[in-house]
């Protein structure tokens, strides 16, 4: 159960709802330039832990194959949102933190996690050389995290989970996940039923 309220968007008509005890959340359908369904949400986190378990919910969902592509400022929460789909995907949380000065972590949970720190890096040469396809490719078996992700968008696959995160307050953050693909599609409308 989330601790959200839901306003729901379909083809740019809204409608507000407010839950019990609970914050603001939007649910949108919005054609990509794809042509393929893109589903947005977007969740008012009220404190940290509140975003390392929308992180969980997510983590608790997610296949081989999966791409989540983090951005937001710097201590926006995107490693702690991270730690949270790593728990989703029973990897020890003793052993996720930050890759900002290593570039890549590589985790062993349900499902191998590779999560990425692109801070450092300034280029999609750069990006390159890390040995993003590489990754891209083992991802097929597992799941890559990627925080700032805005370095290479035009790198990204199409199937992915786009999360941007809005400082609101100190510890409130704006999370808003846009889906391209039926995997996420179907993640974001279950986390809208929960």
């Amino acid at each position: 159960m989330y601790h959200y309220a839901i306003l729901k968007c379909k083809q740019n008509q809204r409608a507000a709802a407010r839950l019990p005890g609970q914050s603001r959340r939007l649910f949108s359908t919005e054609p990509p330039e794809s042509g393929a369904t893109m589903i947005t949400c977007t969740f008012t986190s009220e404190n940290p832990s509140r975003t390392a378990s929308l992180g969980q919910s997510i983590g608790e969902r997610l296949a081989a194959g999966s791409v989540i592509a983090l951005t937001g400022e710097l201590g926006c929460g995107k490693t702690l949102f991270t730690r949270g789909i790593c728990q989703g995907l029973d990897v020890p949380l003793r052993l996720v933190n930050s890759p900002t000065f290593v570039l890549v972590n590589e985790y062993q949970g349900r499902l191998p996690v590779f999560h990425l720190d692109l801070y450092r890096l300034s280029t999609g040469d750069d990006v390159m050389e890390l040995g993003l396809a590489d990754y891209f490719t083992r991802t097929a078996e597992g799941v890559m995290i990627i925080e700032w992700a805005e370095k290479i968008y035009d790198l990204l696959p199409i199937d992915r989970l786009l999360v941007e995160f809005e400082r609101l307050s100190a510890r409130r953050r704006l999370i808003t996940m846009s889906a391209r693909g039926r995997r996420f599609a179907g993640i974001l409308k279950e986390l809208d039923g929960s």
